[in-house]
């Protein structure tokens, strides 16, 4: 079943870019990070996500990242989910619109986490095997920090 809340599987070790971020920085922190998906922050207020699809639909070169705005390819109108939100609601986004992260935030918009399809999978391969000989290193608690790249 998938009725837990997806609080219990989002992660909370967020890197975050500003509008103002460069795509030369976004860049860096997808690579250094090994992530795919950076929400977009005005504080702690959701504004947007940008994704590596993002960066490649745009077809952006990249000499000219470092003059081009996360503004200027971010998507604005971003589906999000609150933490009481179904990790089965998730899953079903994910099925039907055919993307891979989604941020979670509160009734005021403050980002809290993200969740993306490698949570949901992970959660169910969790509950079919709990322990696993590969990768046990998956299944270990989060240490809950933030990590945030302002200007």
């Amino acid at each position: 079943m998938m009725n837990e809340s997806v609080s219990t599987i989002m992660s909370t070790e967020l890197i975050t870019v500003t509008p103002s971020n460069t795509l030369s920085q976004v860049r860096k922190l997808f690579l250094s990070n090994k992530i795919h998906h950076l929400p977009v922050v005005n504080g702690r207020k959701l504004v947007g996500i940008l994704t590596t699809y993002d960066l490649w639909k745009n077809e952006i070169a990249p000499q000219d990242y470092s003059s081009t705005l996360v503004s200027e390819v971010m998507t604005h109108k971003v589906a999000r989910l609150l933490p009481t939100d179904k990790v089965g609601t998730a899953a079903e986004v994910f099925l039907d619109h055919r993307f891979h992260a989604l941020p979670v935030v509160n009734e005021e918009d403050e980002i809290l986490g993200i969740v993306t399809s490698f949570d949901v999978l992970l959660y169910e391969f969790g509950k079919e095997y709990p322990n696993p000989i590969l990768f046990q290193h998956l299944f270990k608690s989060k240490e809950h920090k933030e990590i945030t790249y302002a200007d």
